[in-house]
């Protein structure tokens, strides 16, 4: 998999961390650790610029928050919980899981999007919560973005 996704960035670029970023959102399964510090790497070595690395990164990931928060704002929490009941295997969420995200989002609103943004496995459904609440749009593309954009600079400054 590692080889597959430097190739993968190698000959892709900014598009290419951008695209695997988005996919890391949508299928956690991929992630975005792997990603970016196989980014950062490519970044050390020349072959891509720093900057445009945490930005593609960065860009990828509010993409996929994007995604996870129009789900939270369409469907509602009780489809959510059913859905998670039935399918949630698939992607590694129970009605558990989306319980604890509405608990953490309601005691802590636009900061539970900055700080999840940074930990792994609420990382990419920290969205939900905050669509399912309504959260306005703007705030939330800011908590979002100052999240992903500190949490892809970090993984890429270790790569």
């Amino acid at each position: 998999m590692f080889d597959w996704i430097l190739g993968l960035m190698a000959q892709g670029g900014y598009v290419a961390i951008a695209l695997l970023m988005f996919v890391e959102n949508l299928f956690p399964p991929i992630p975005s650790e792997v990603v970016m510090l196989l980014a950062g790497f490519l970044a050390a070595s020349g072959a891509l610029g720093l900057a445009g690395v945490v930005l593609a990164g960065t860009a990828g990931a509010v993409a996929g928050a994007l995604f996870w928060y129009w789900i939270g704002r369409r469907i509602g929490s009780n489809r959510l919980r059913r859905f998670a009941d039935r399918h949630g295997r698939w992607l590694t969420i129970d009605a558990g899981s989306i319980d604890r995200s509405h608990a953490w989002f309601d005691r802590y609103g636009g900061v539970a999007v900055l700080i999840g943004r940074m930990i792994p496995g609420i990382r990419t459904f920290i969205s939900v919560p905050a669509g399912v609440a309504r959260m306005p749009l703007l705030p939330f593309l800011g908590y979002t973005m100052a999240g992903s954009l500190i949490w892809t600079g970090f993984l890429t400054a270790l790569g």
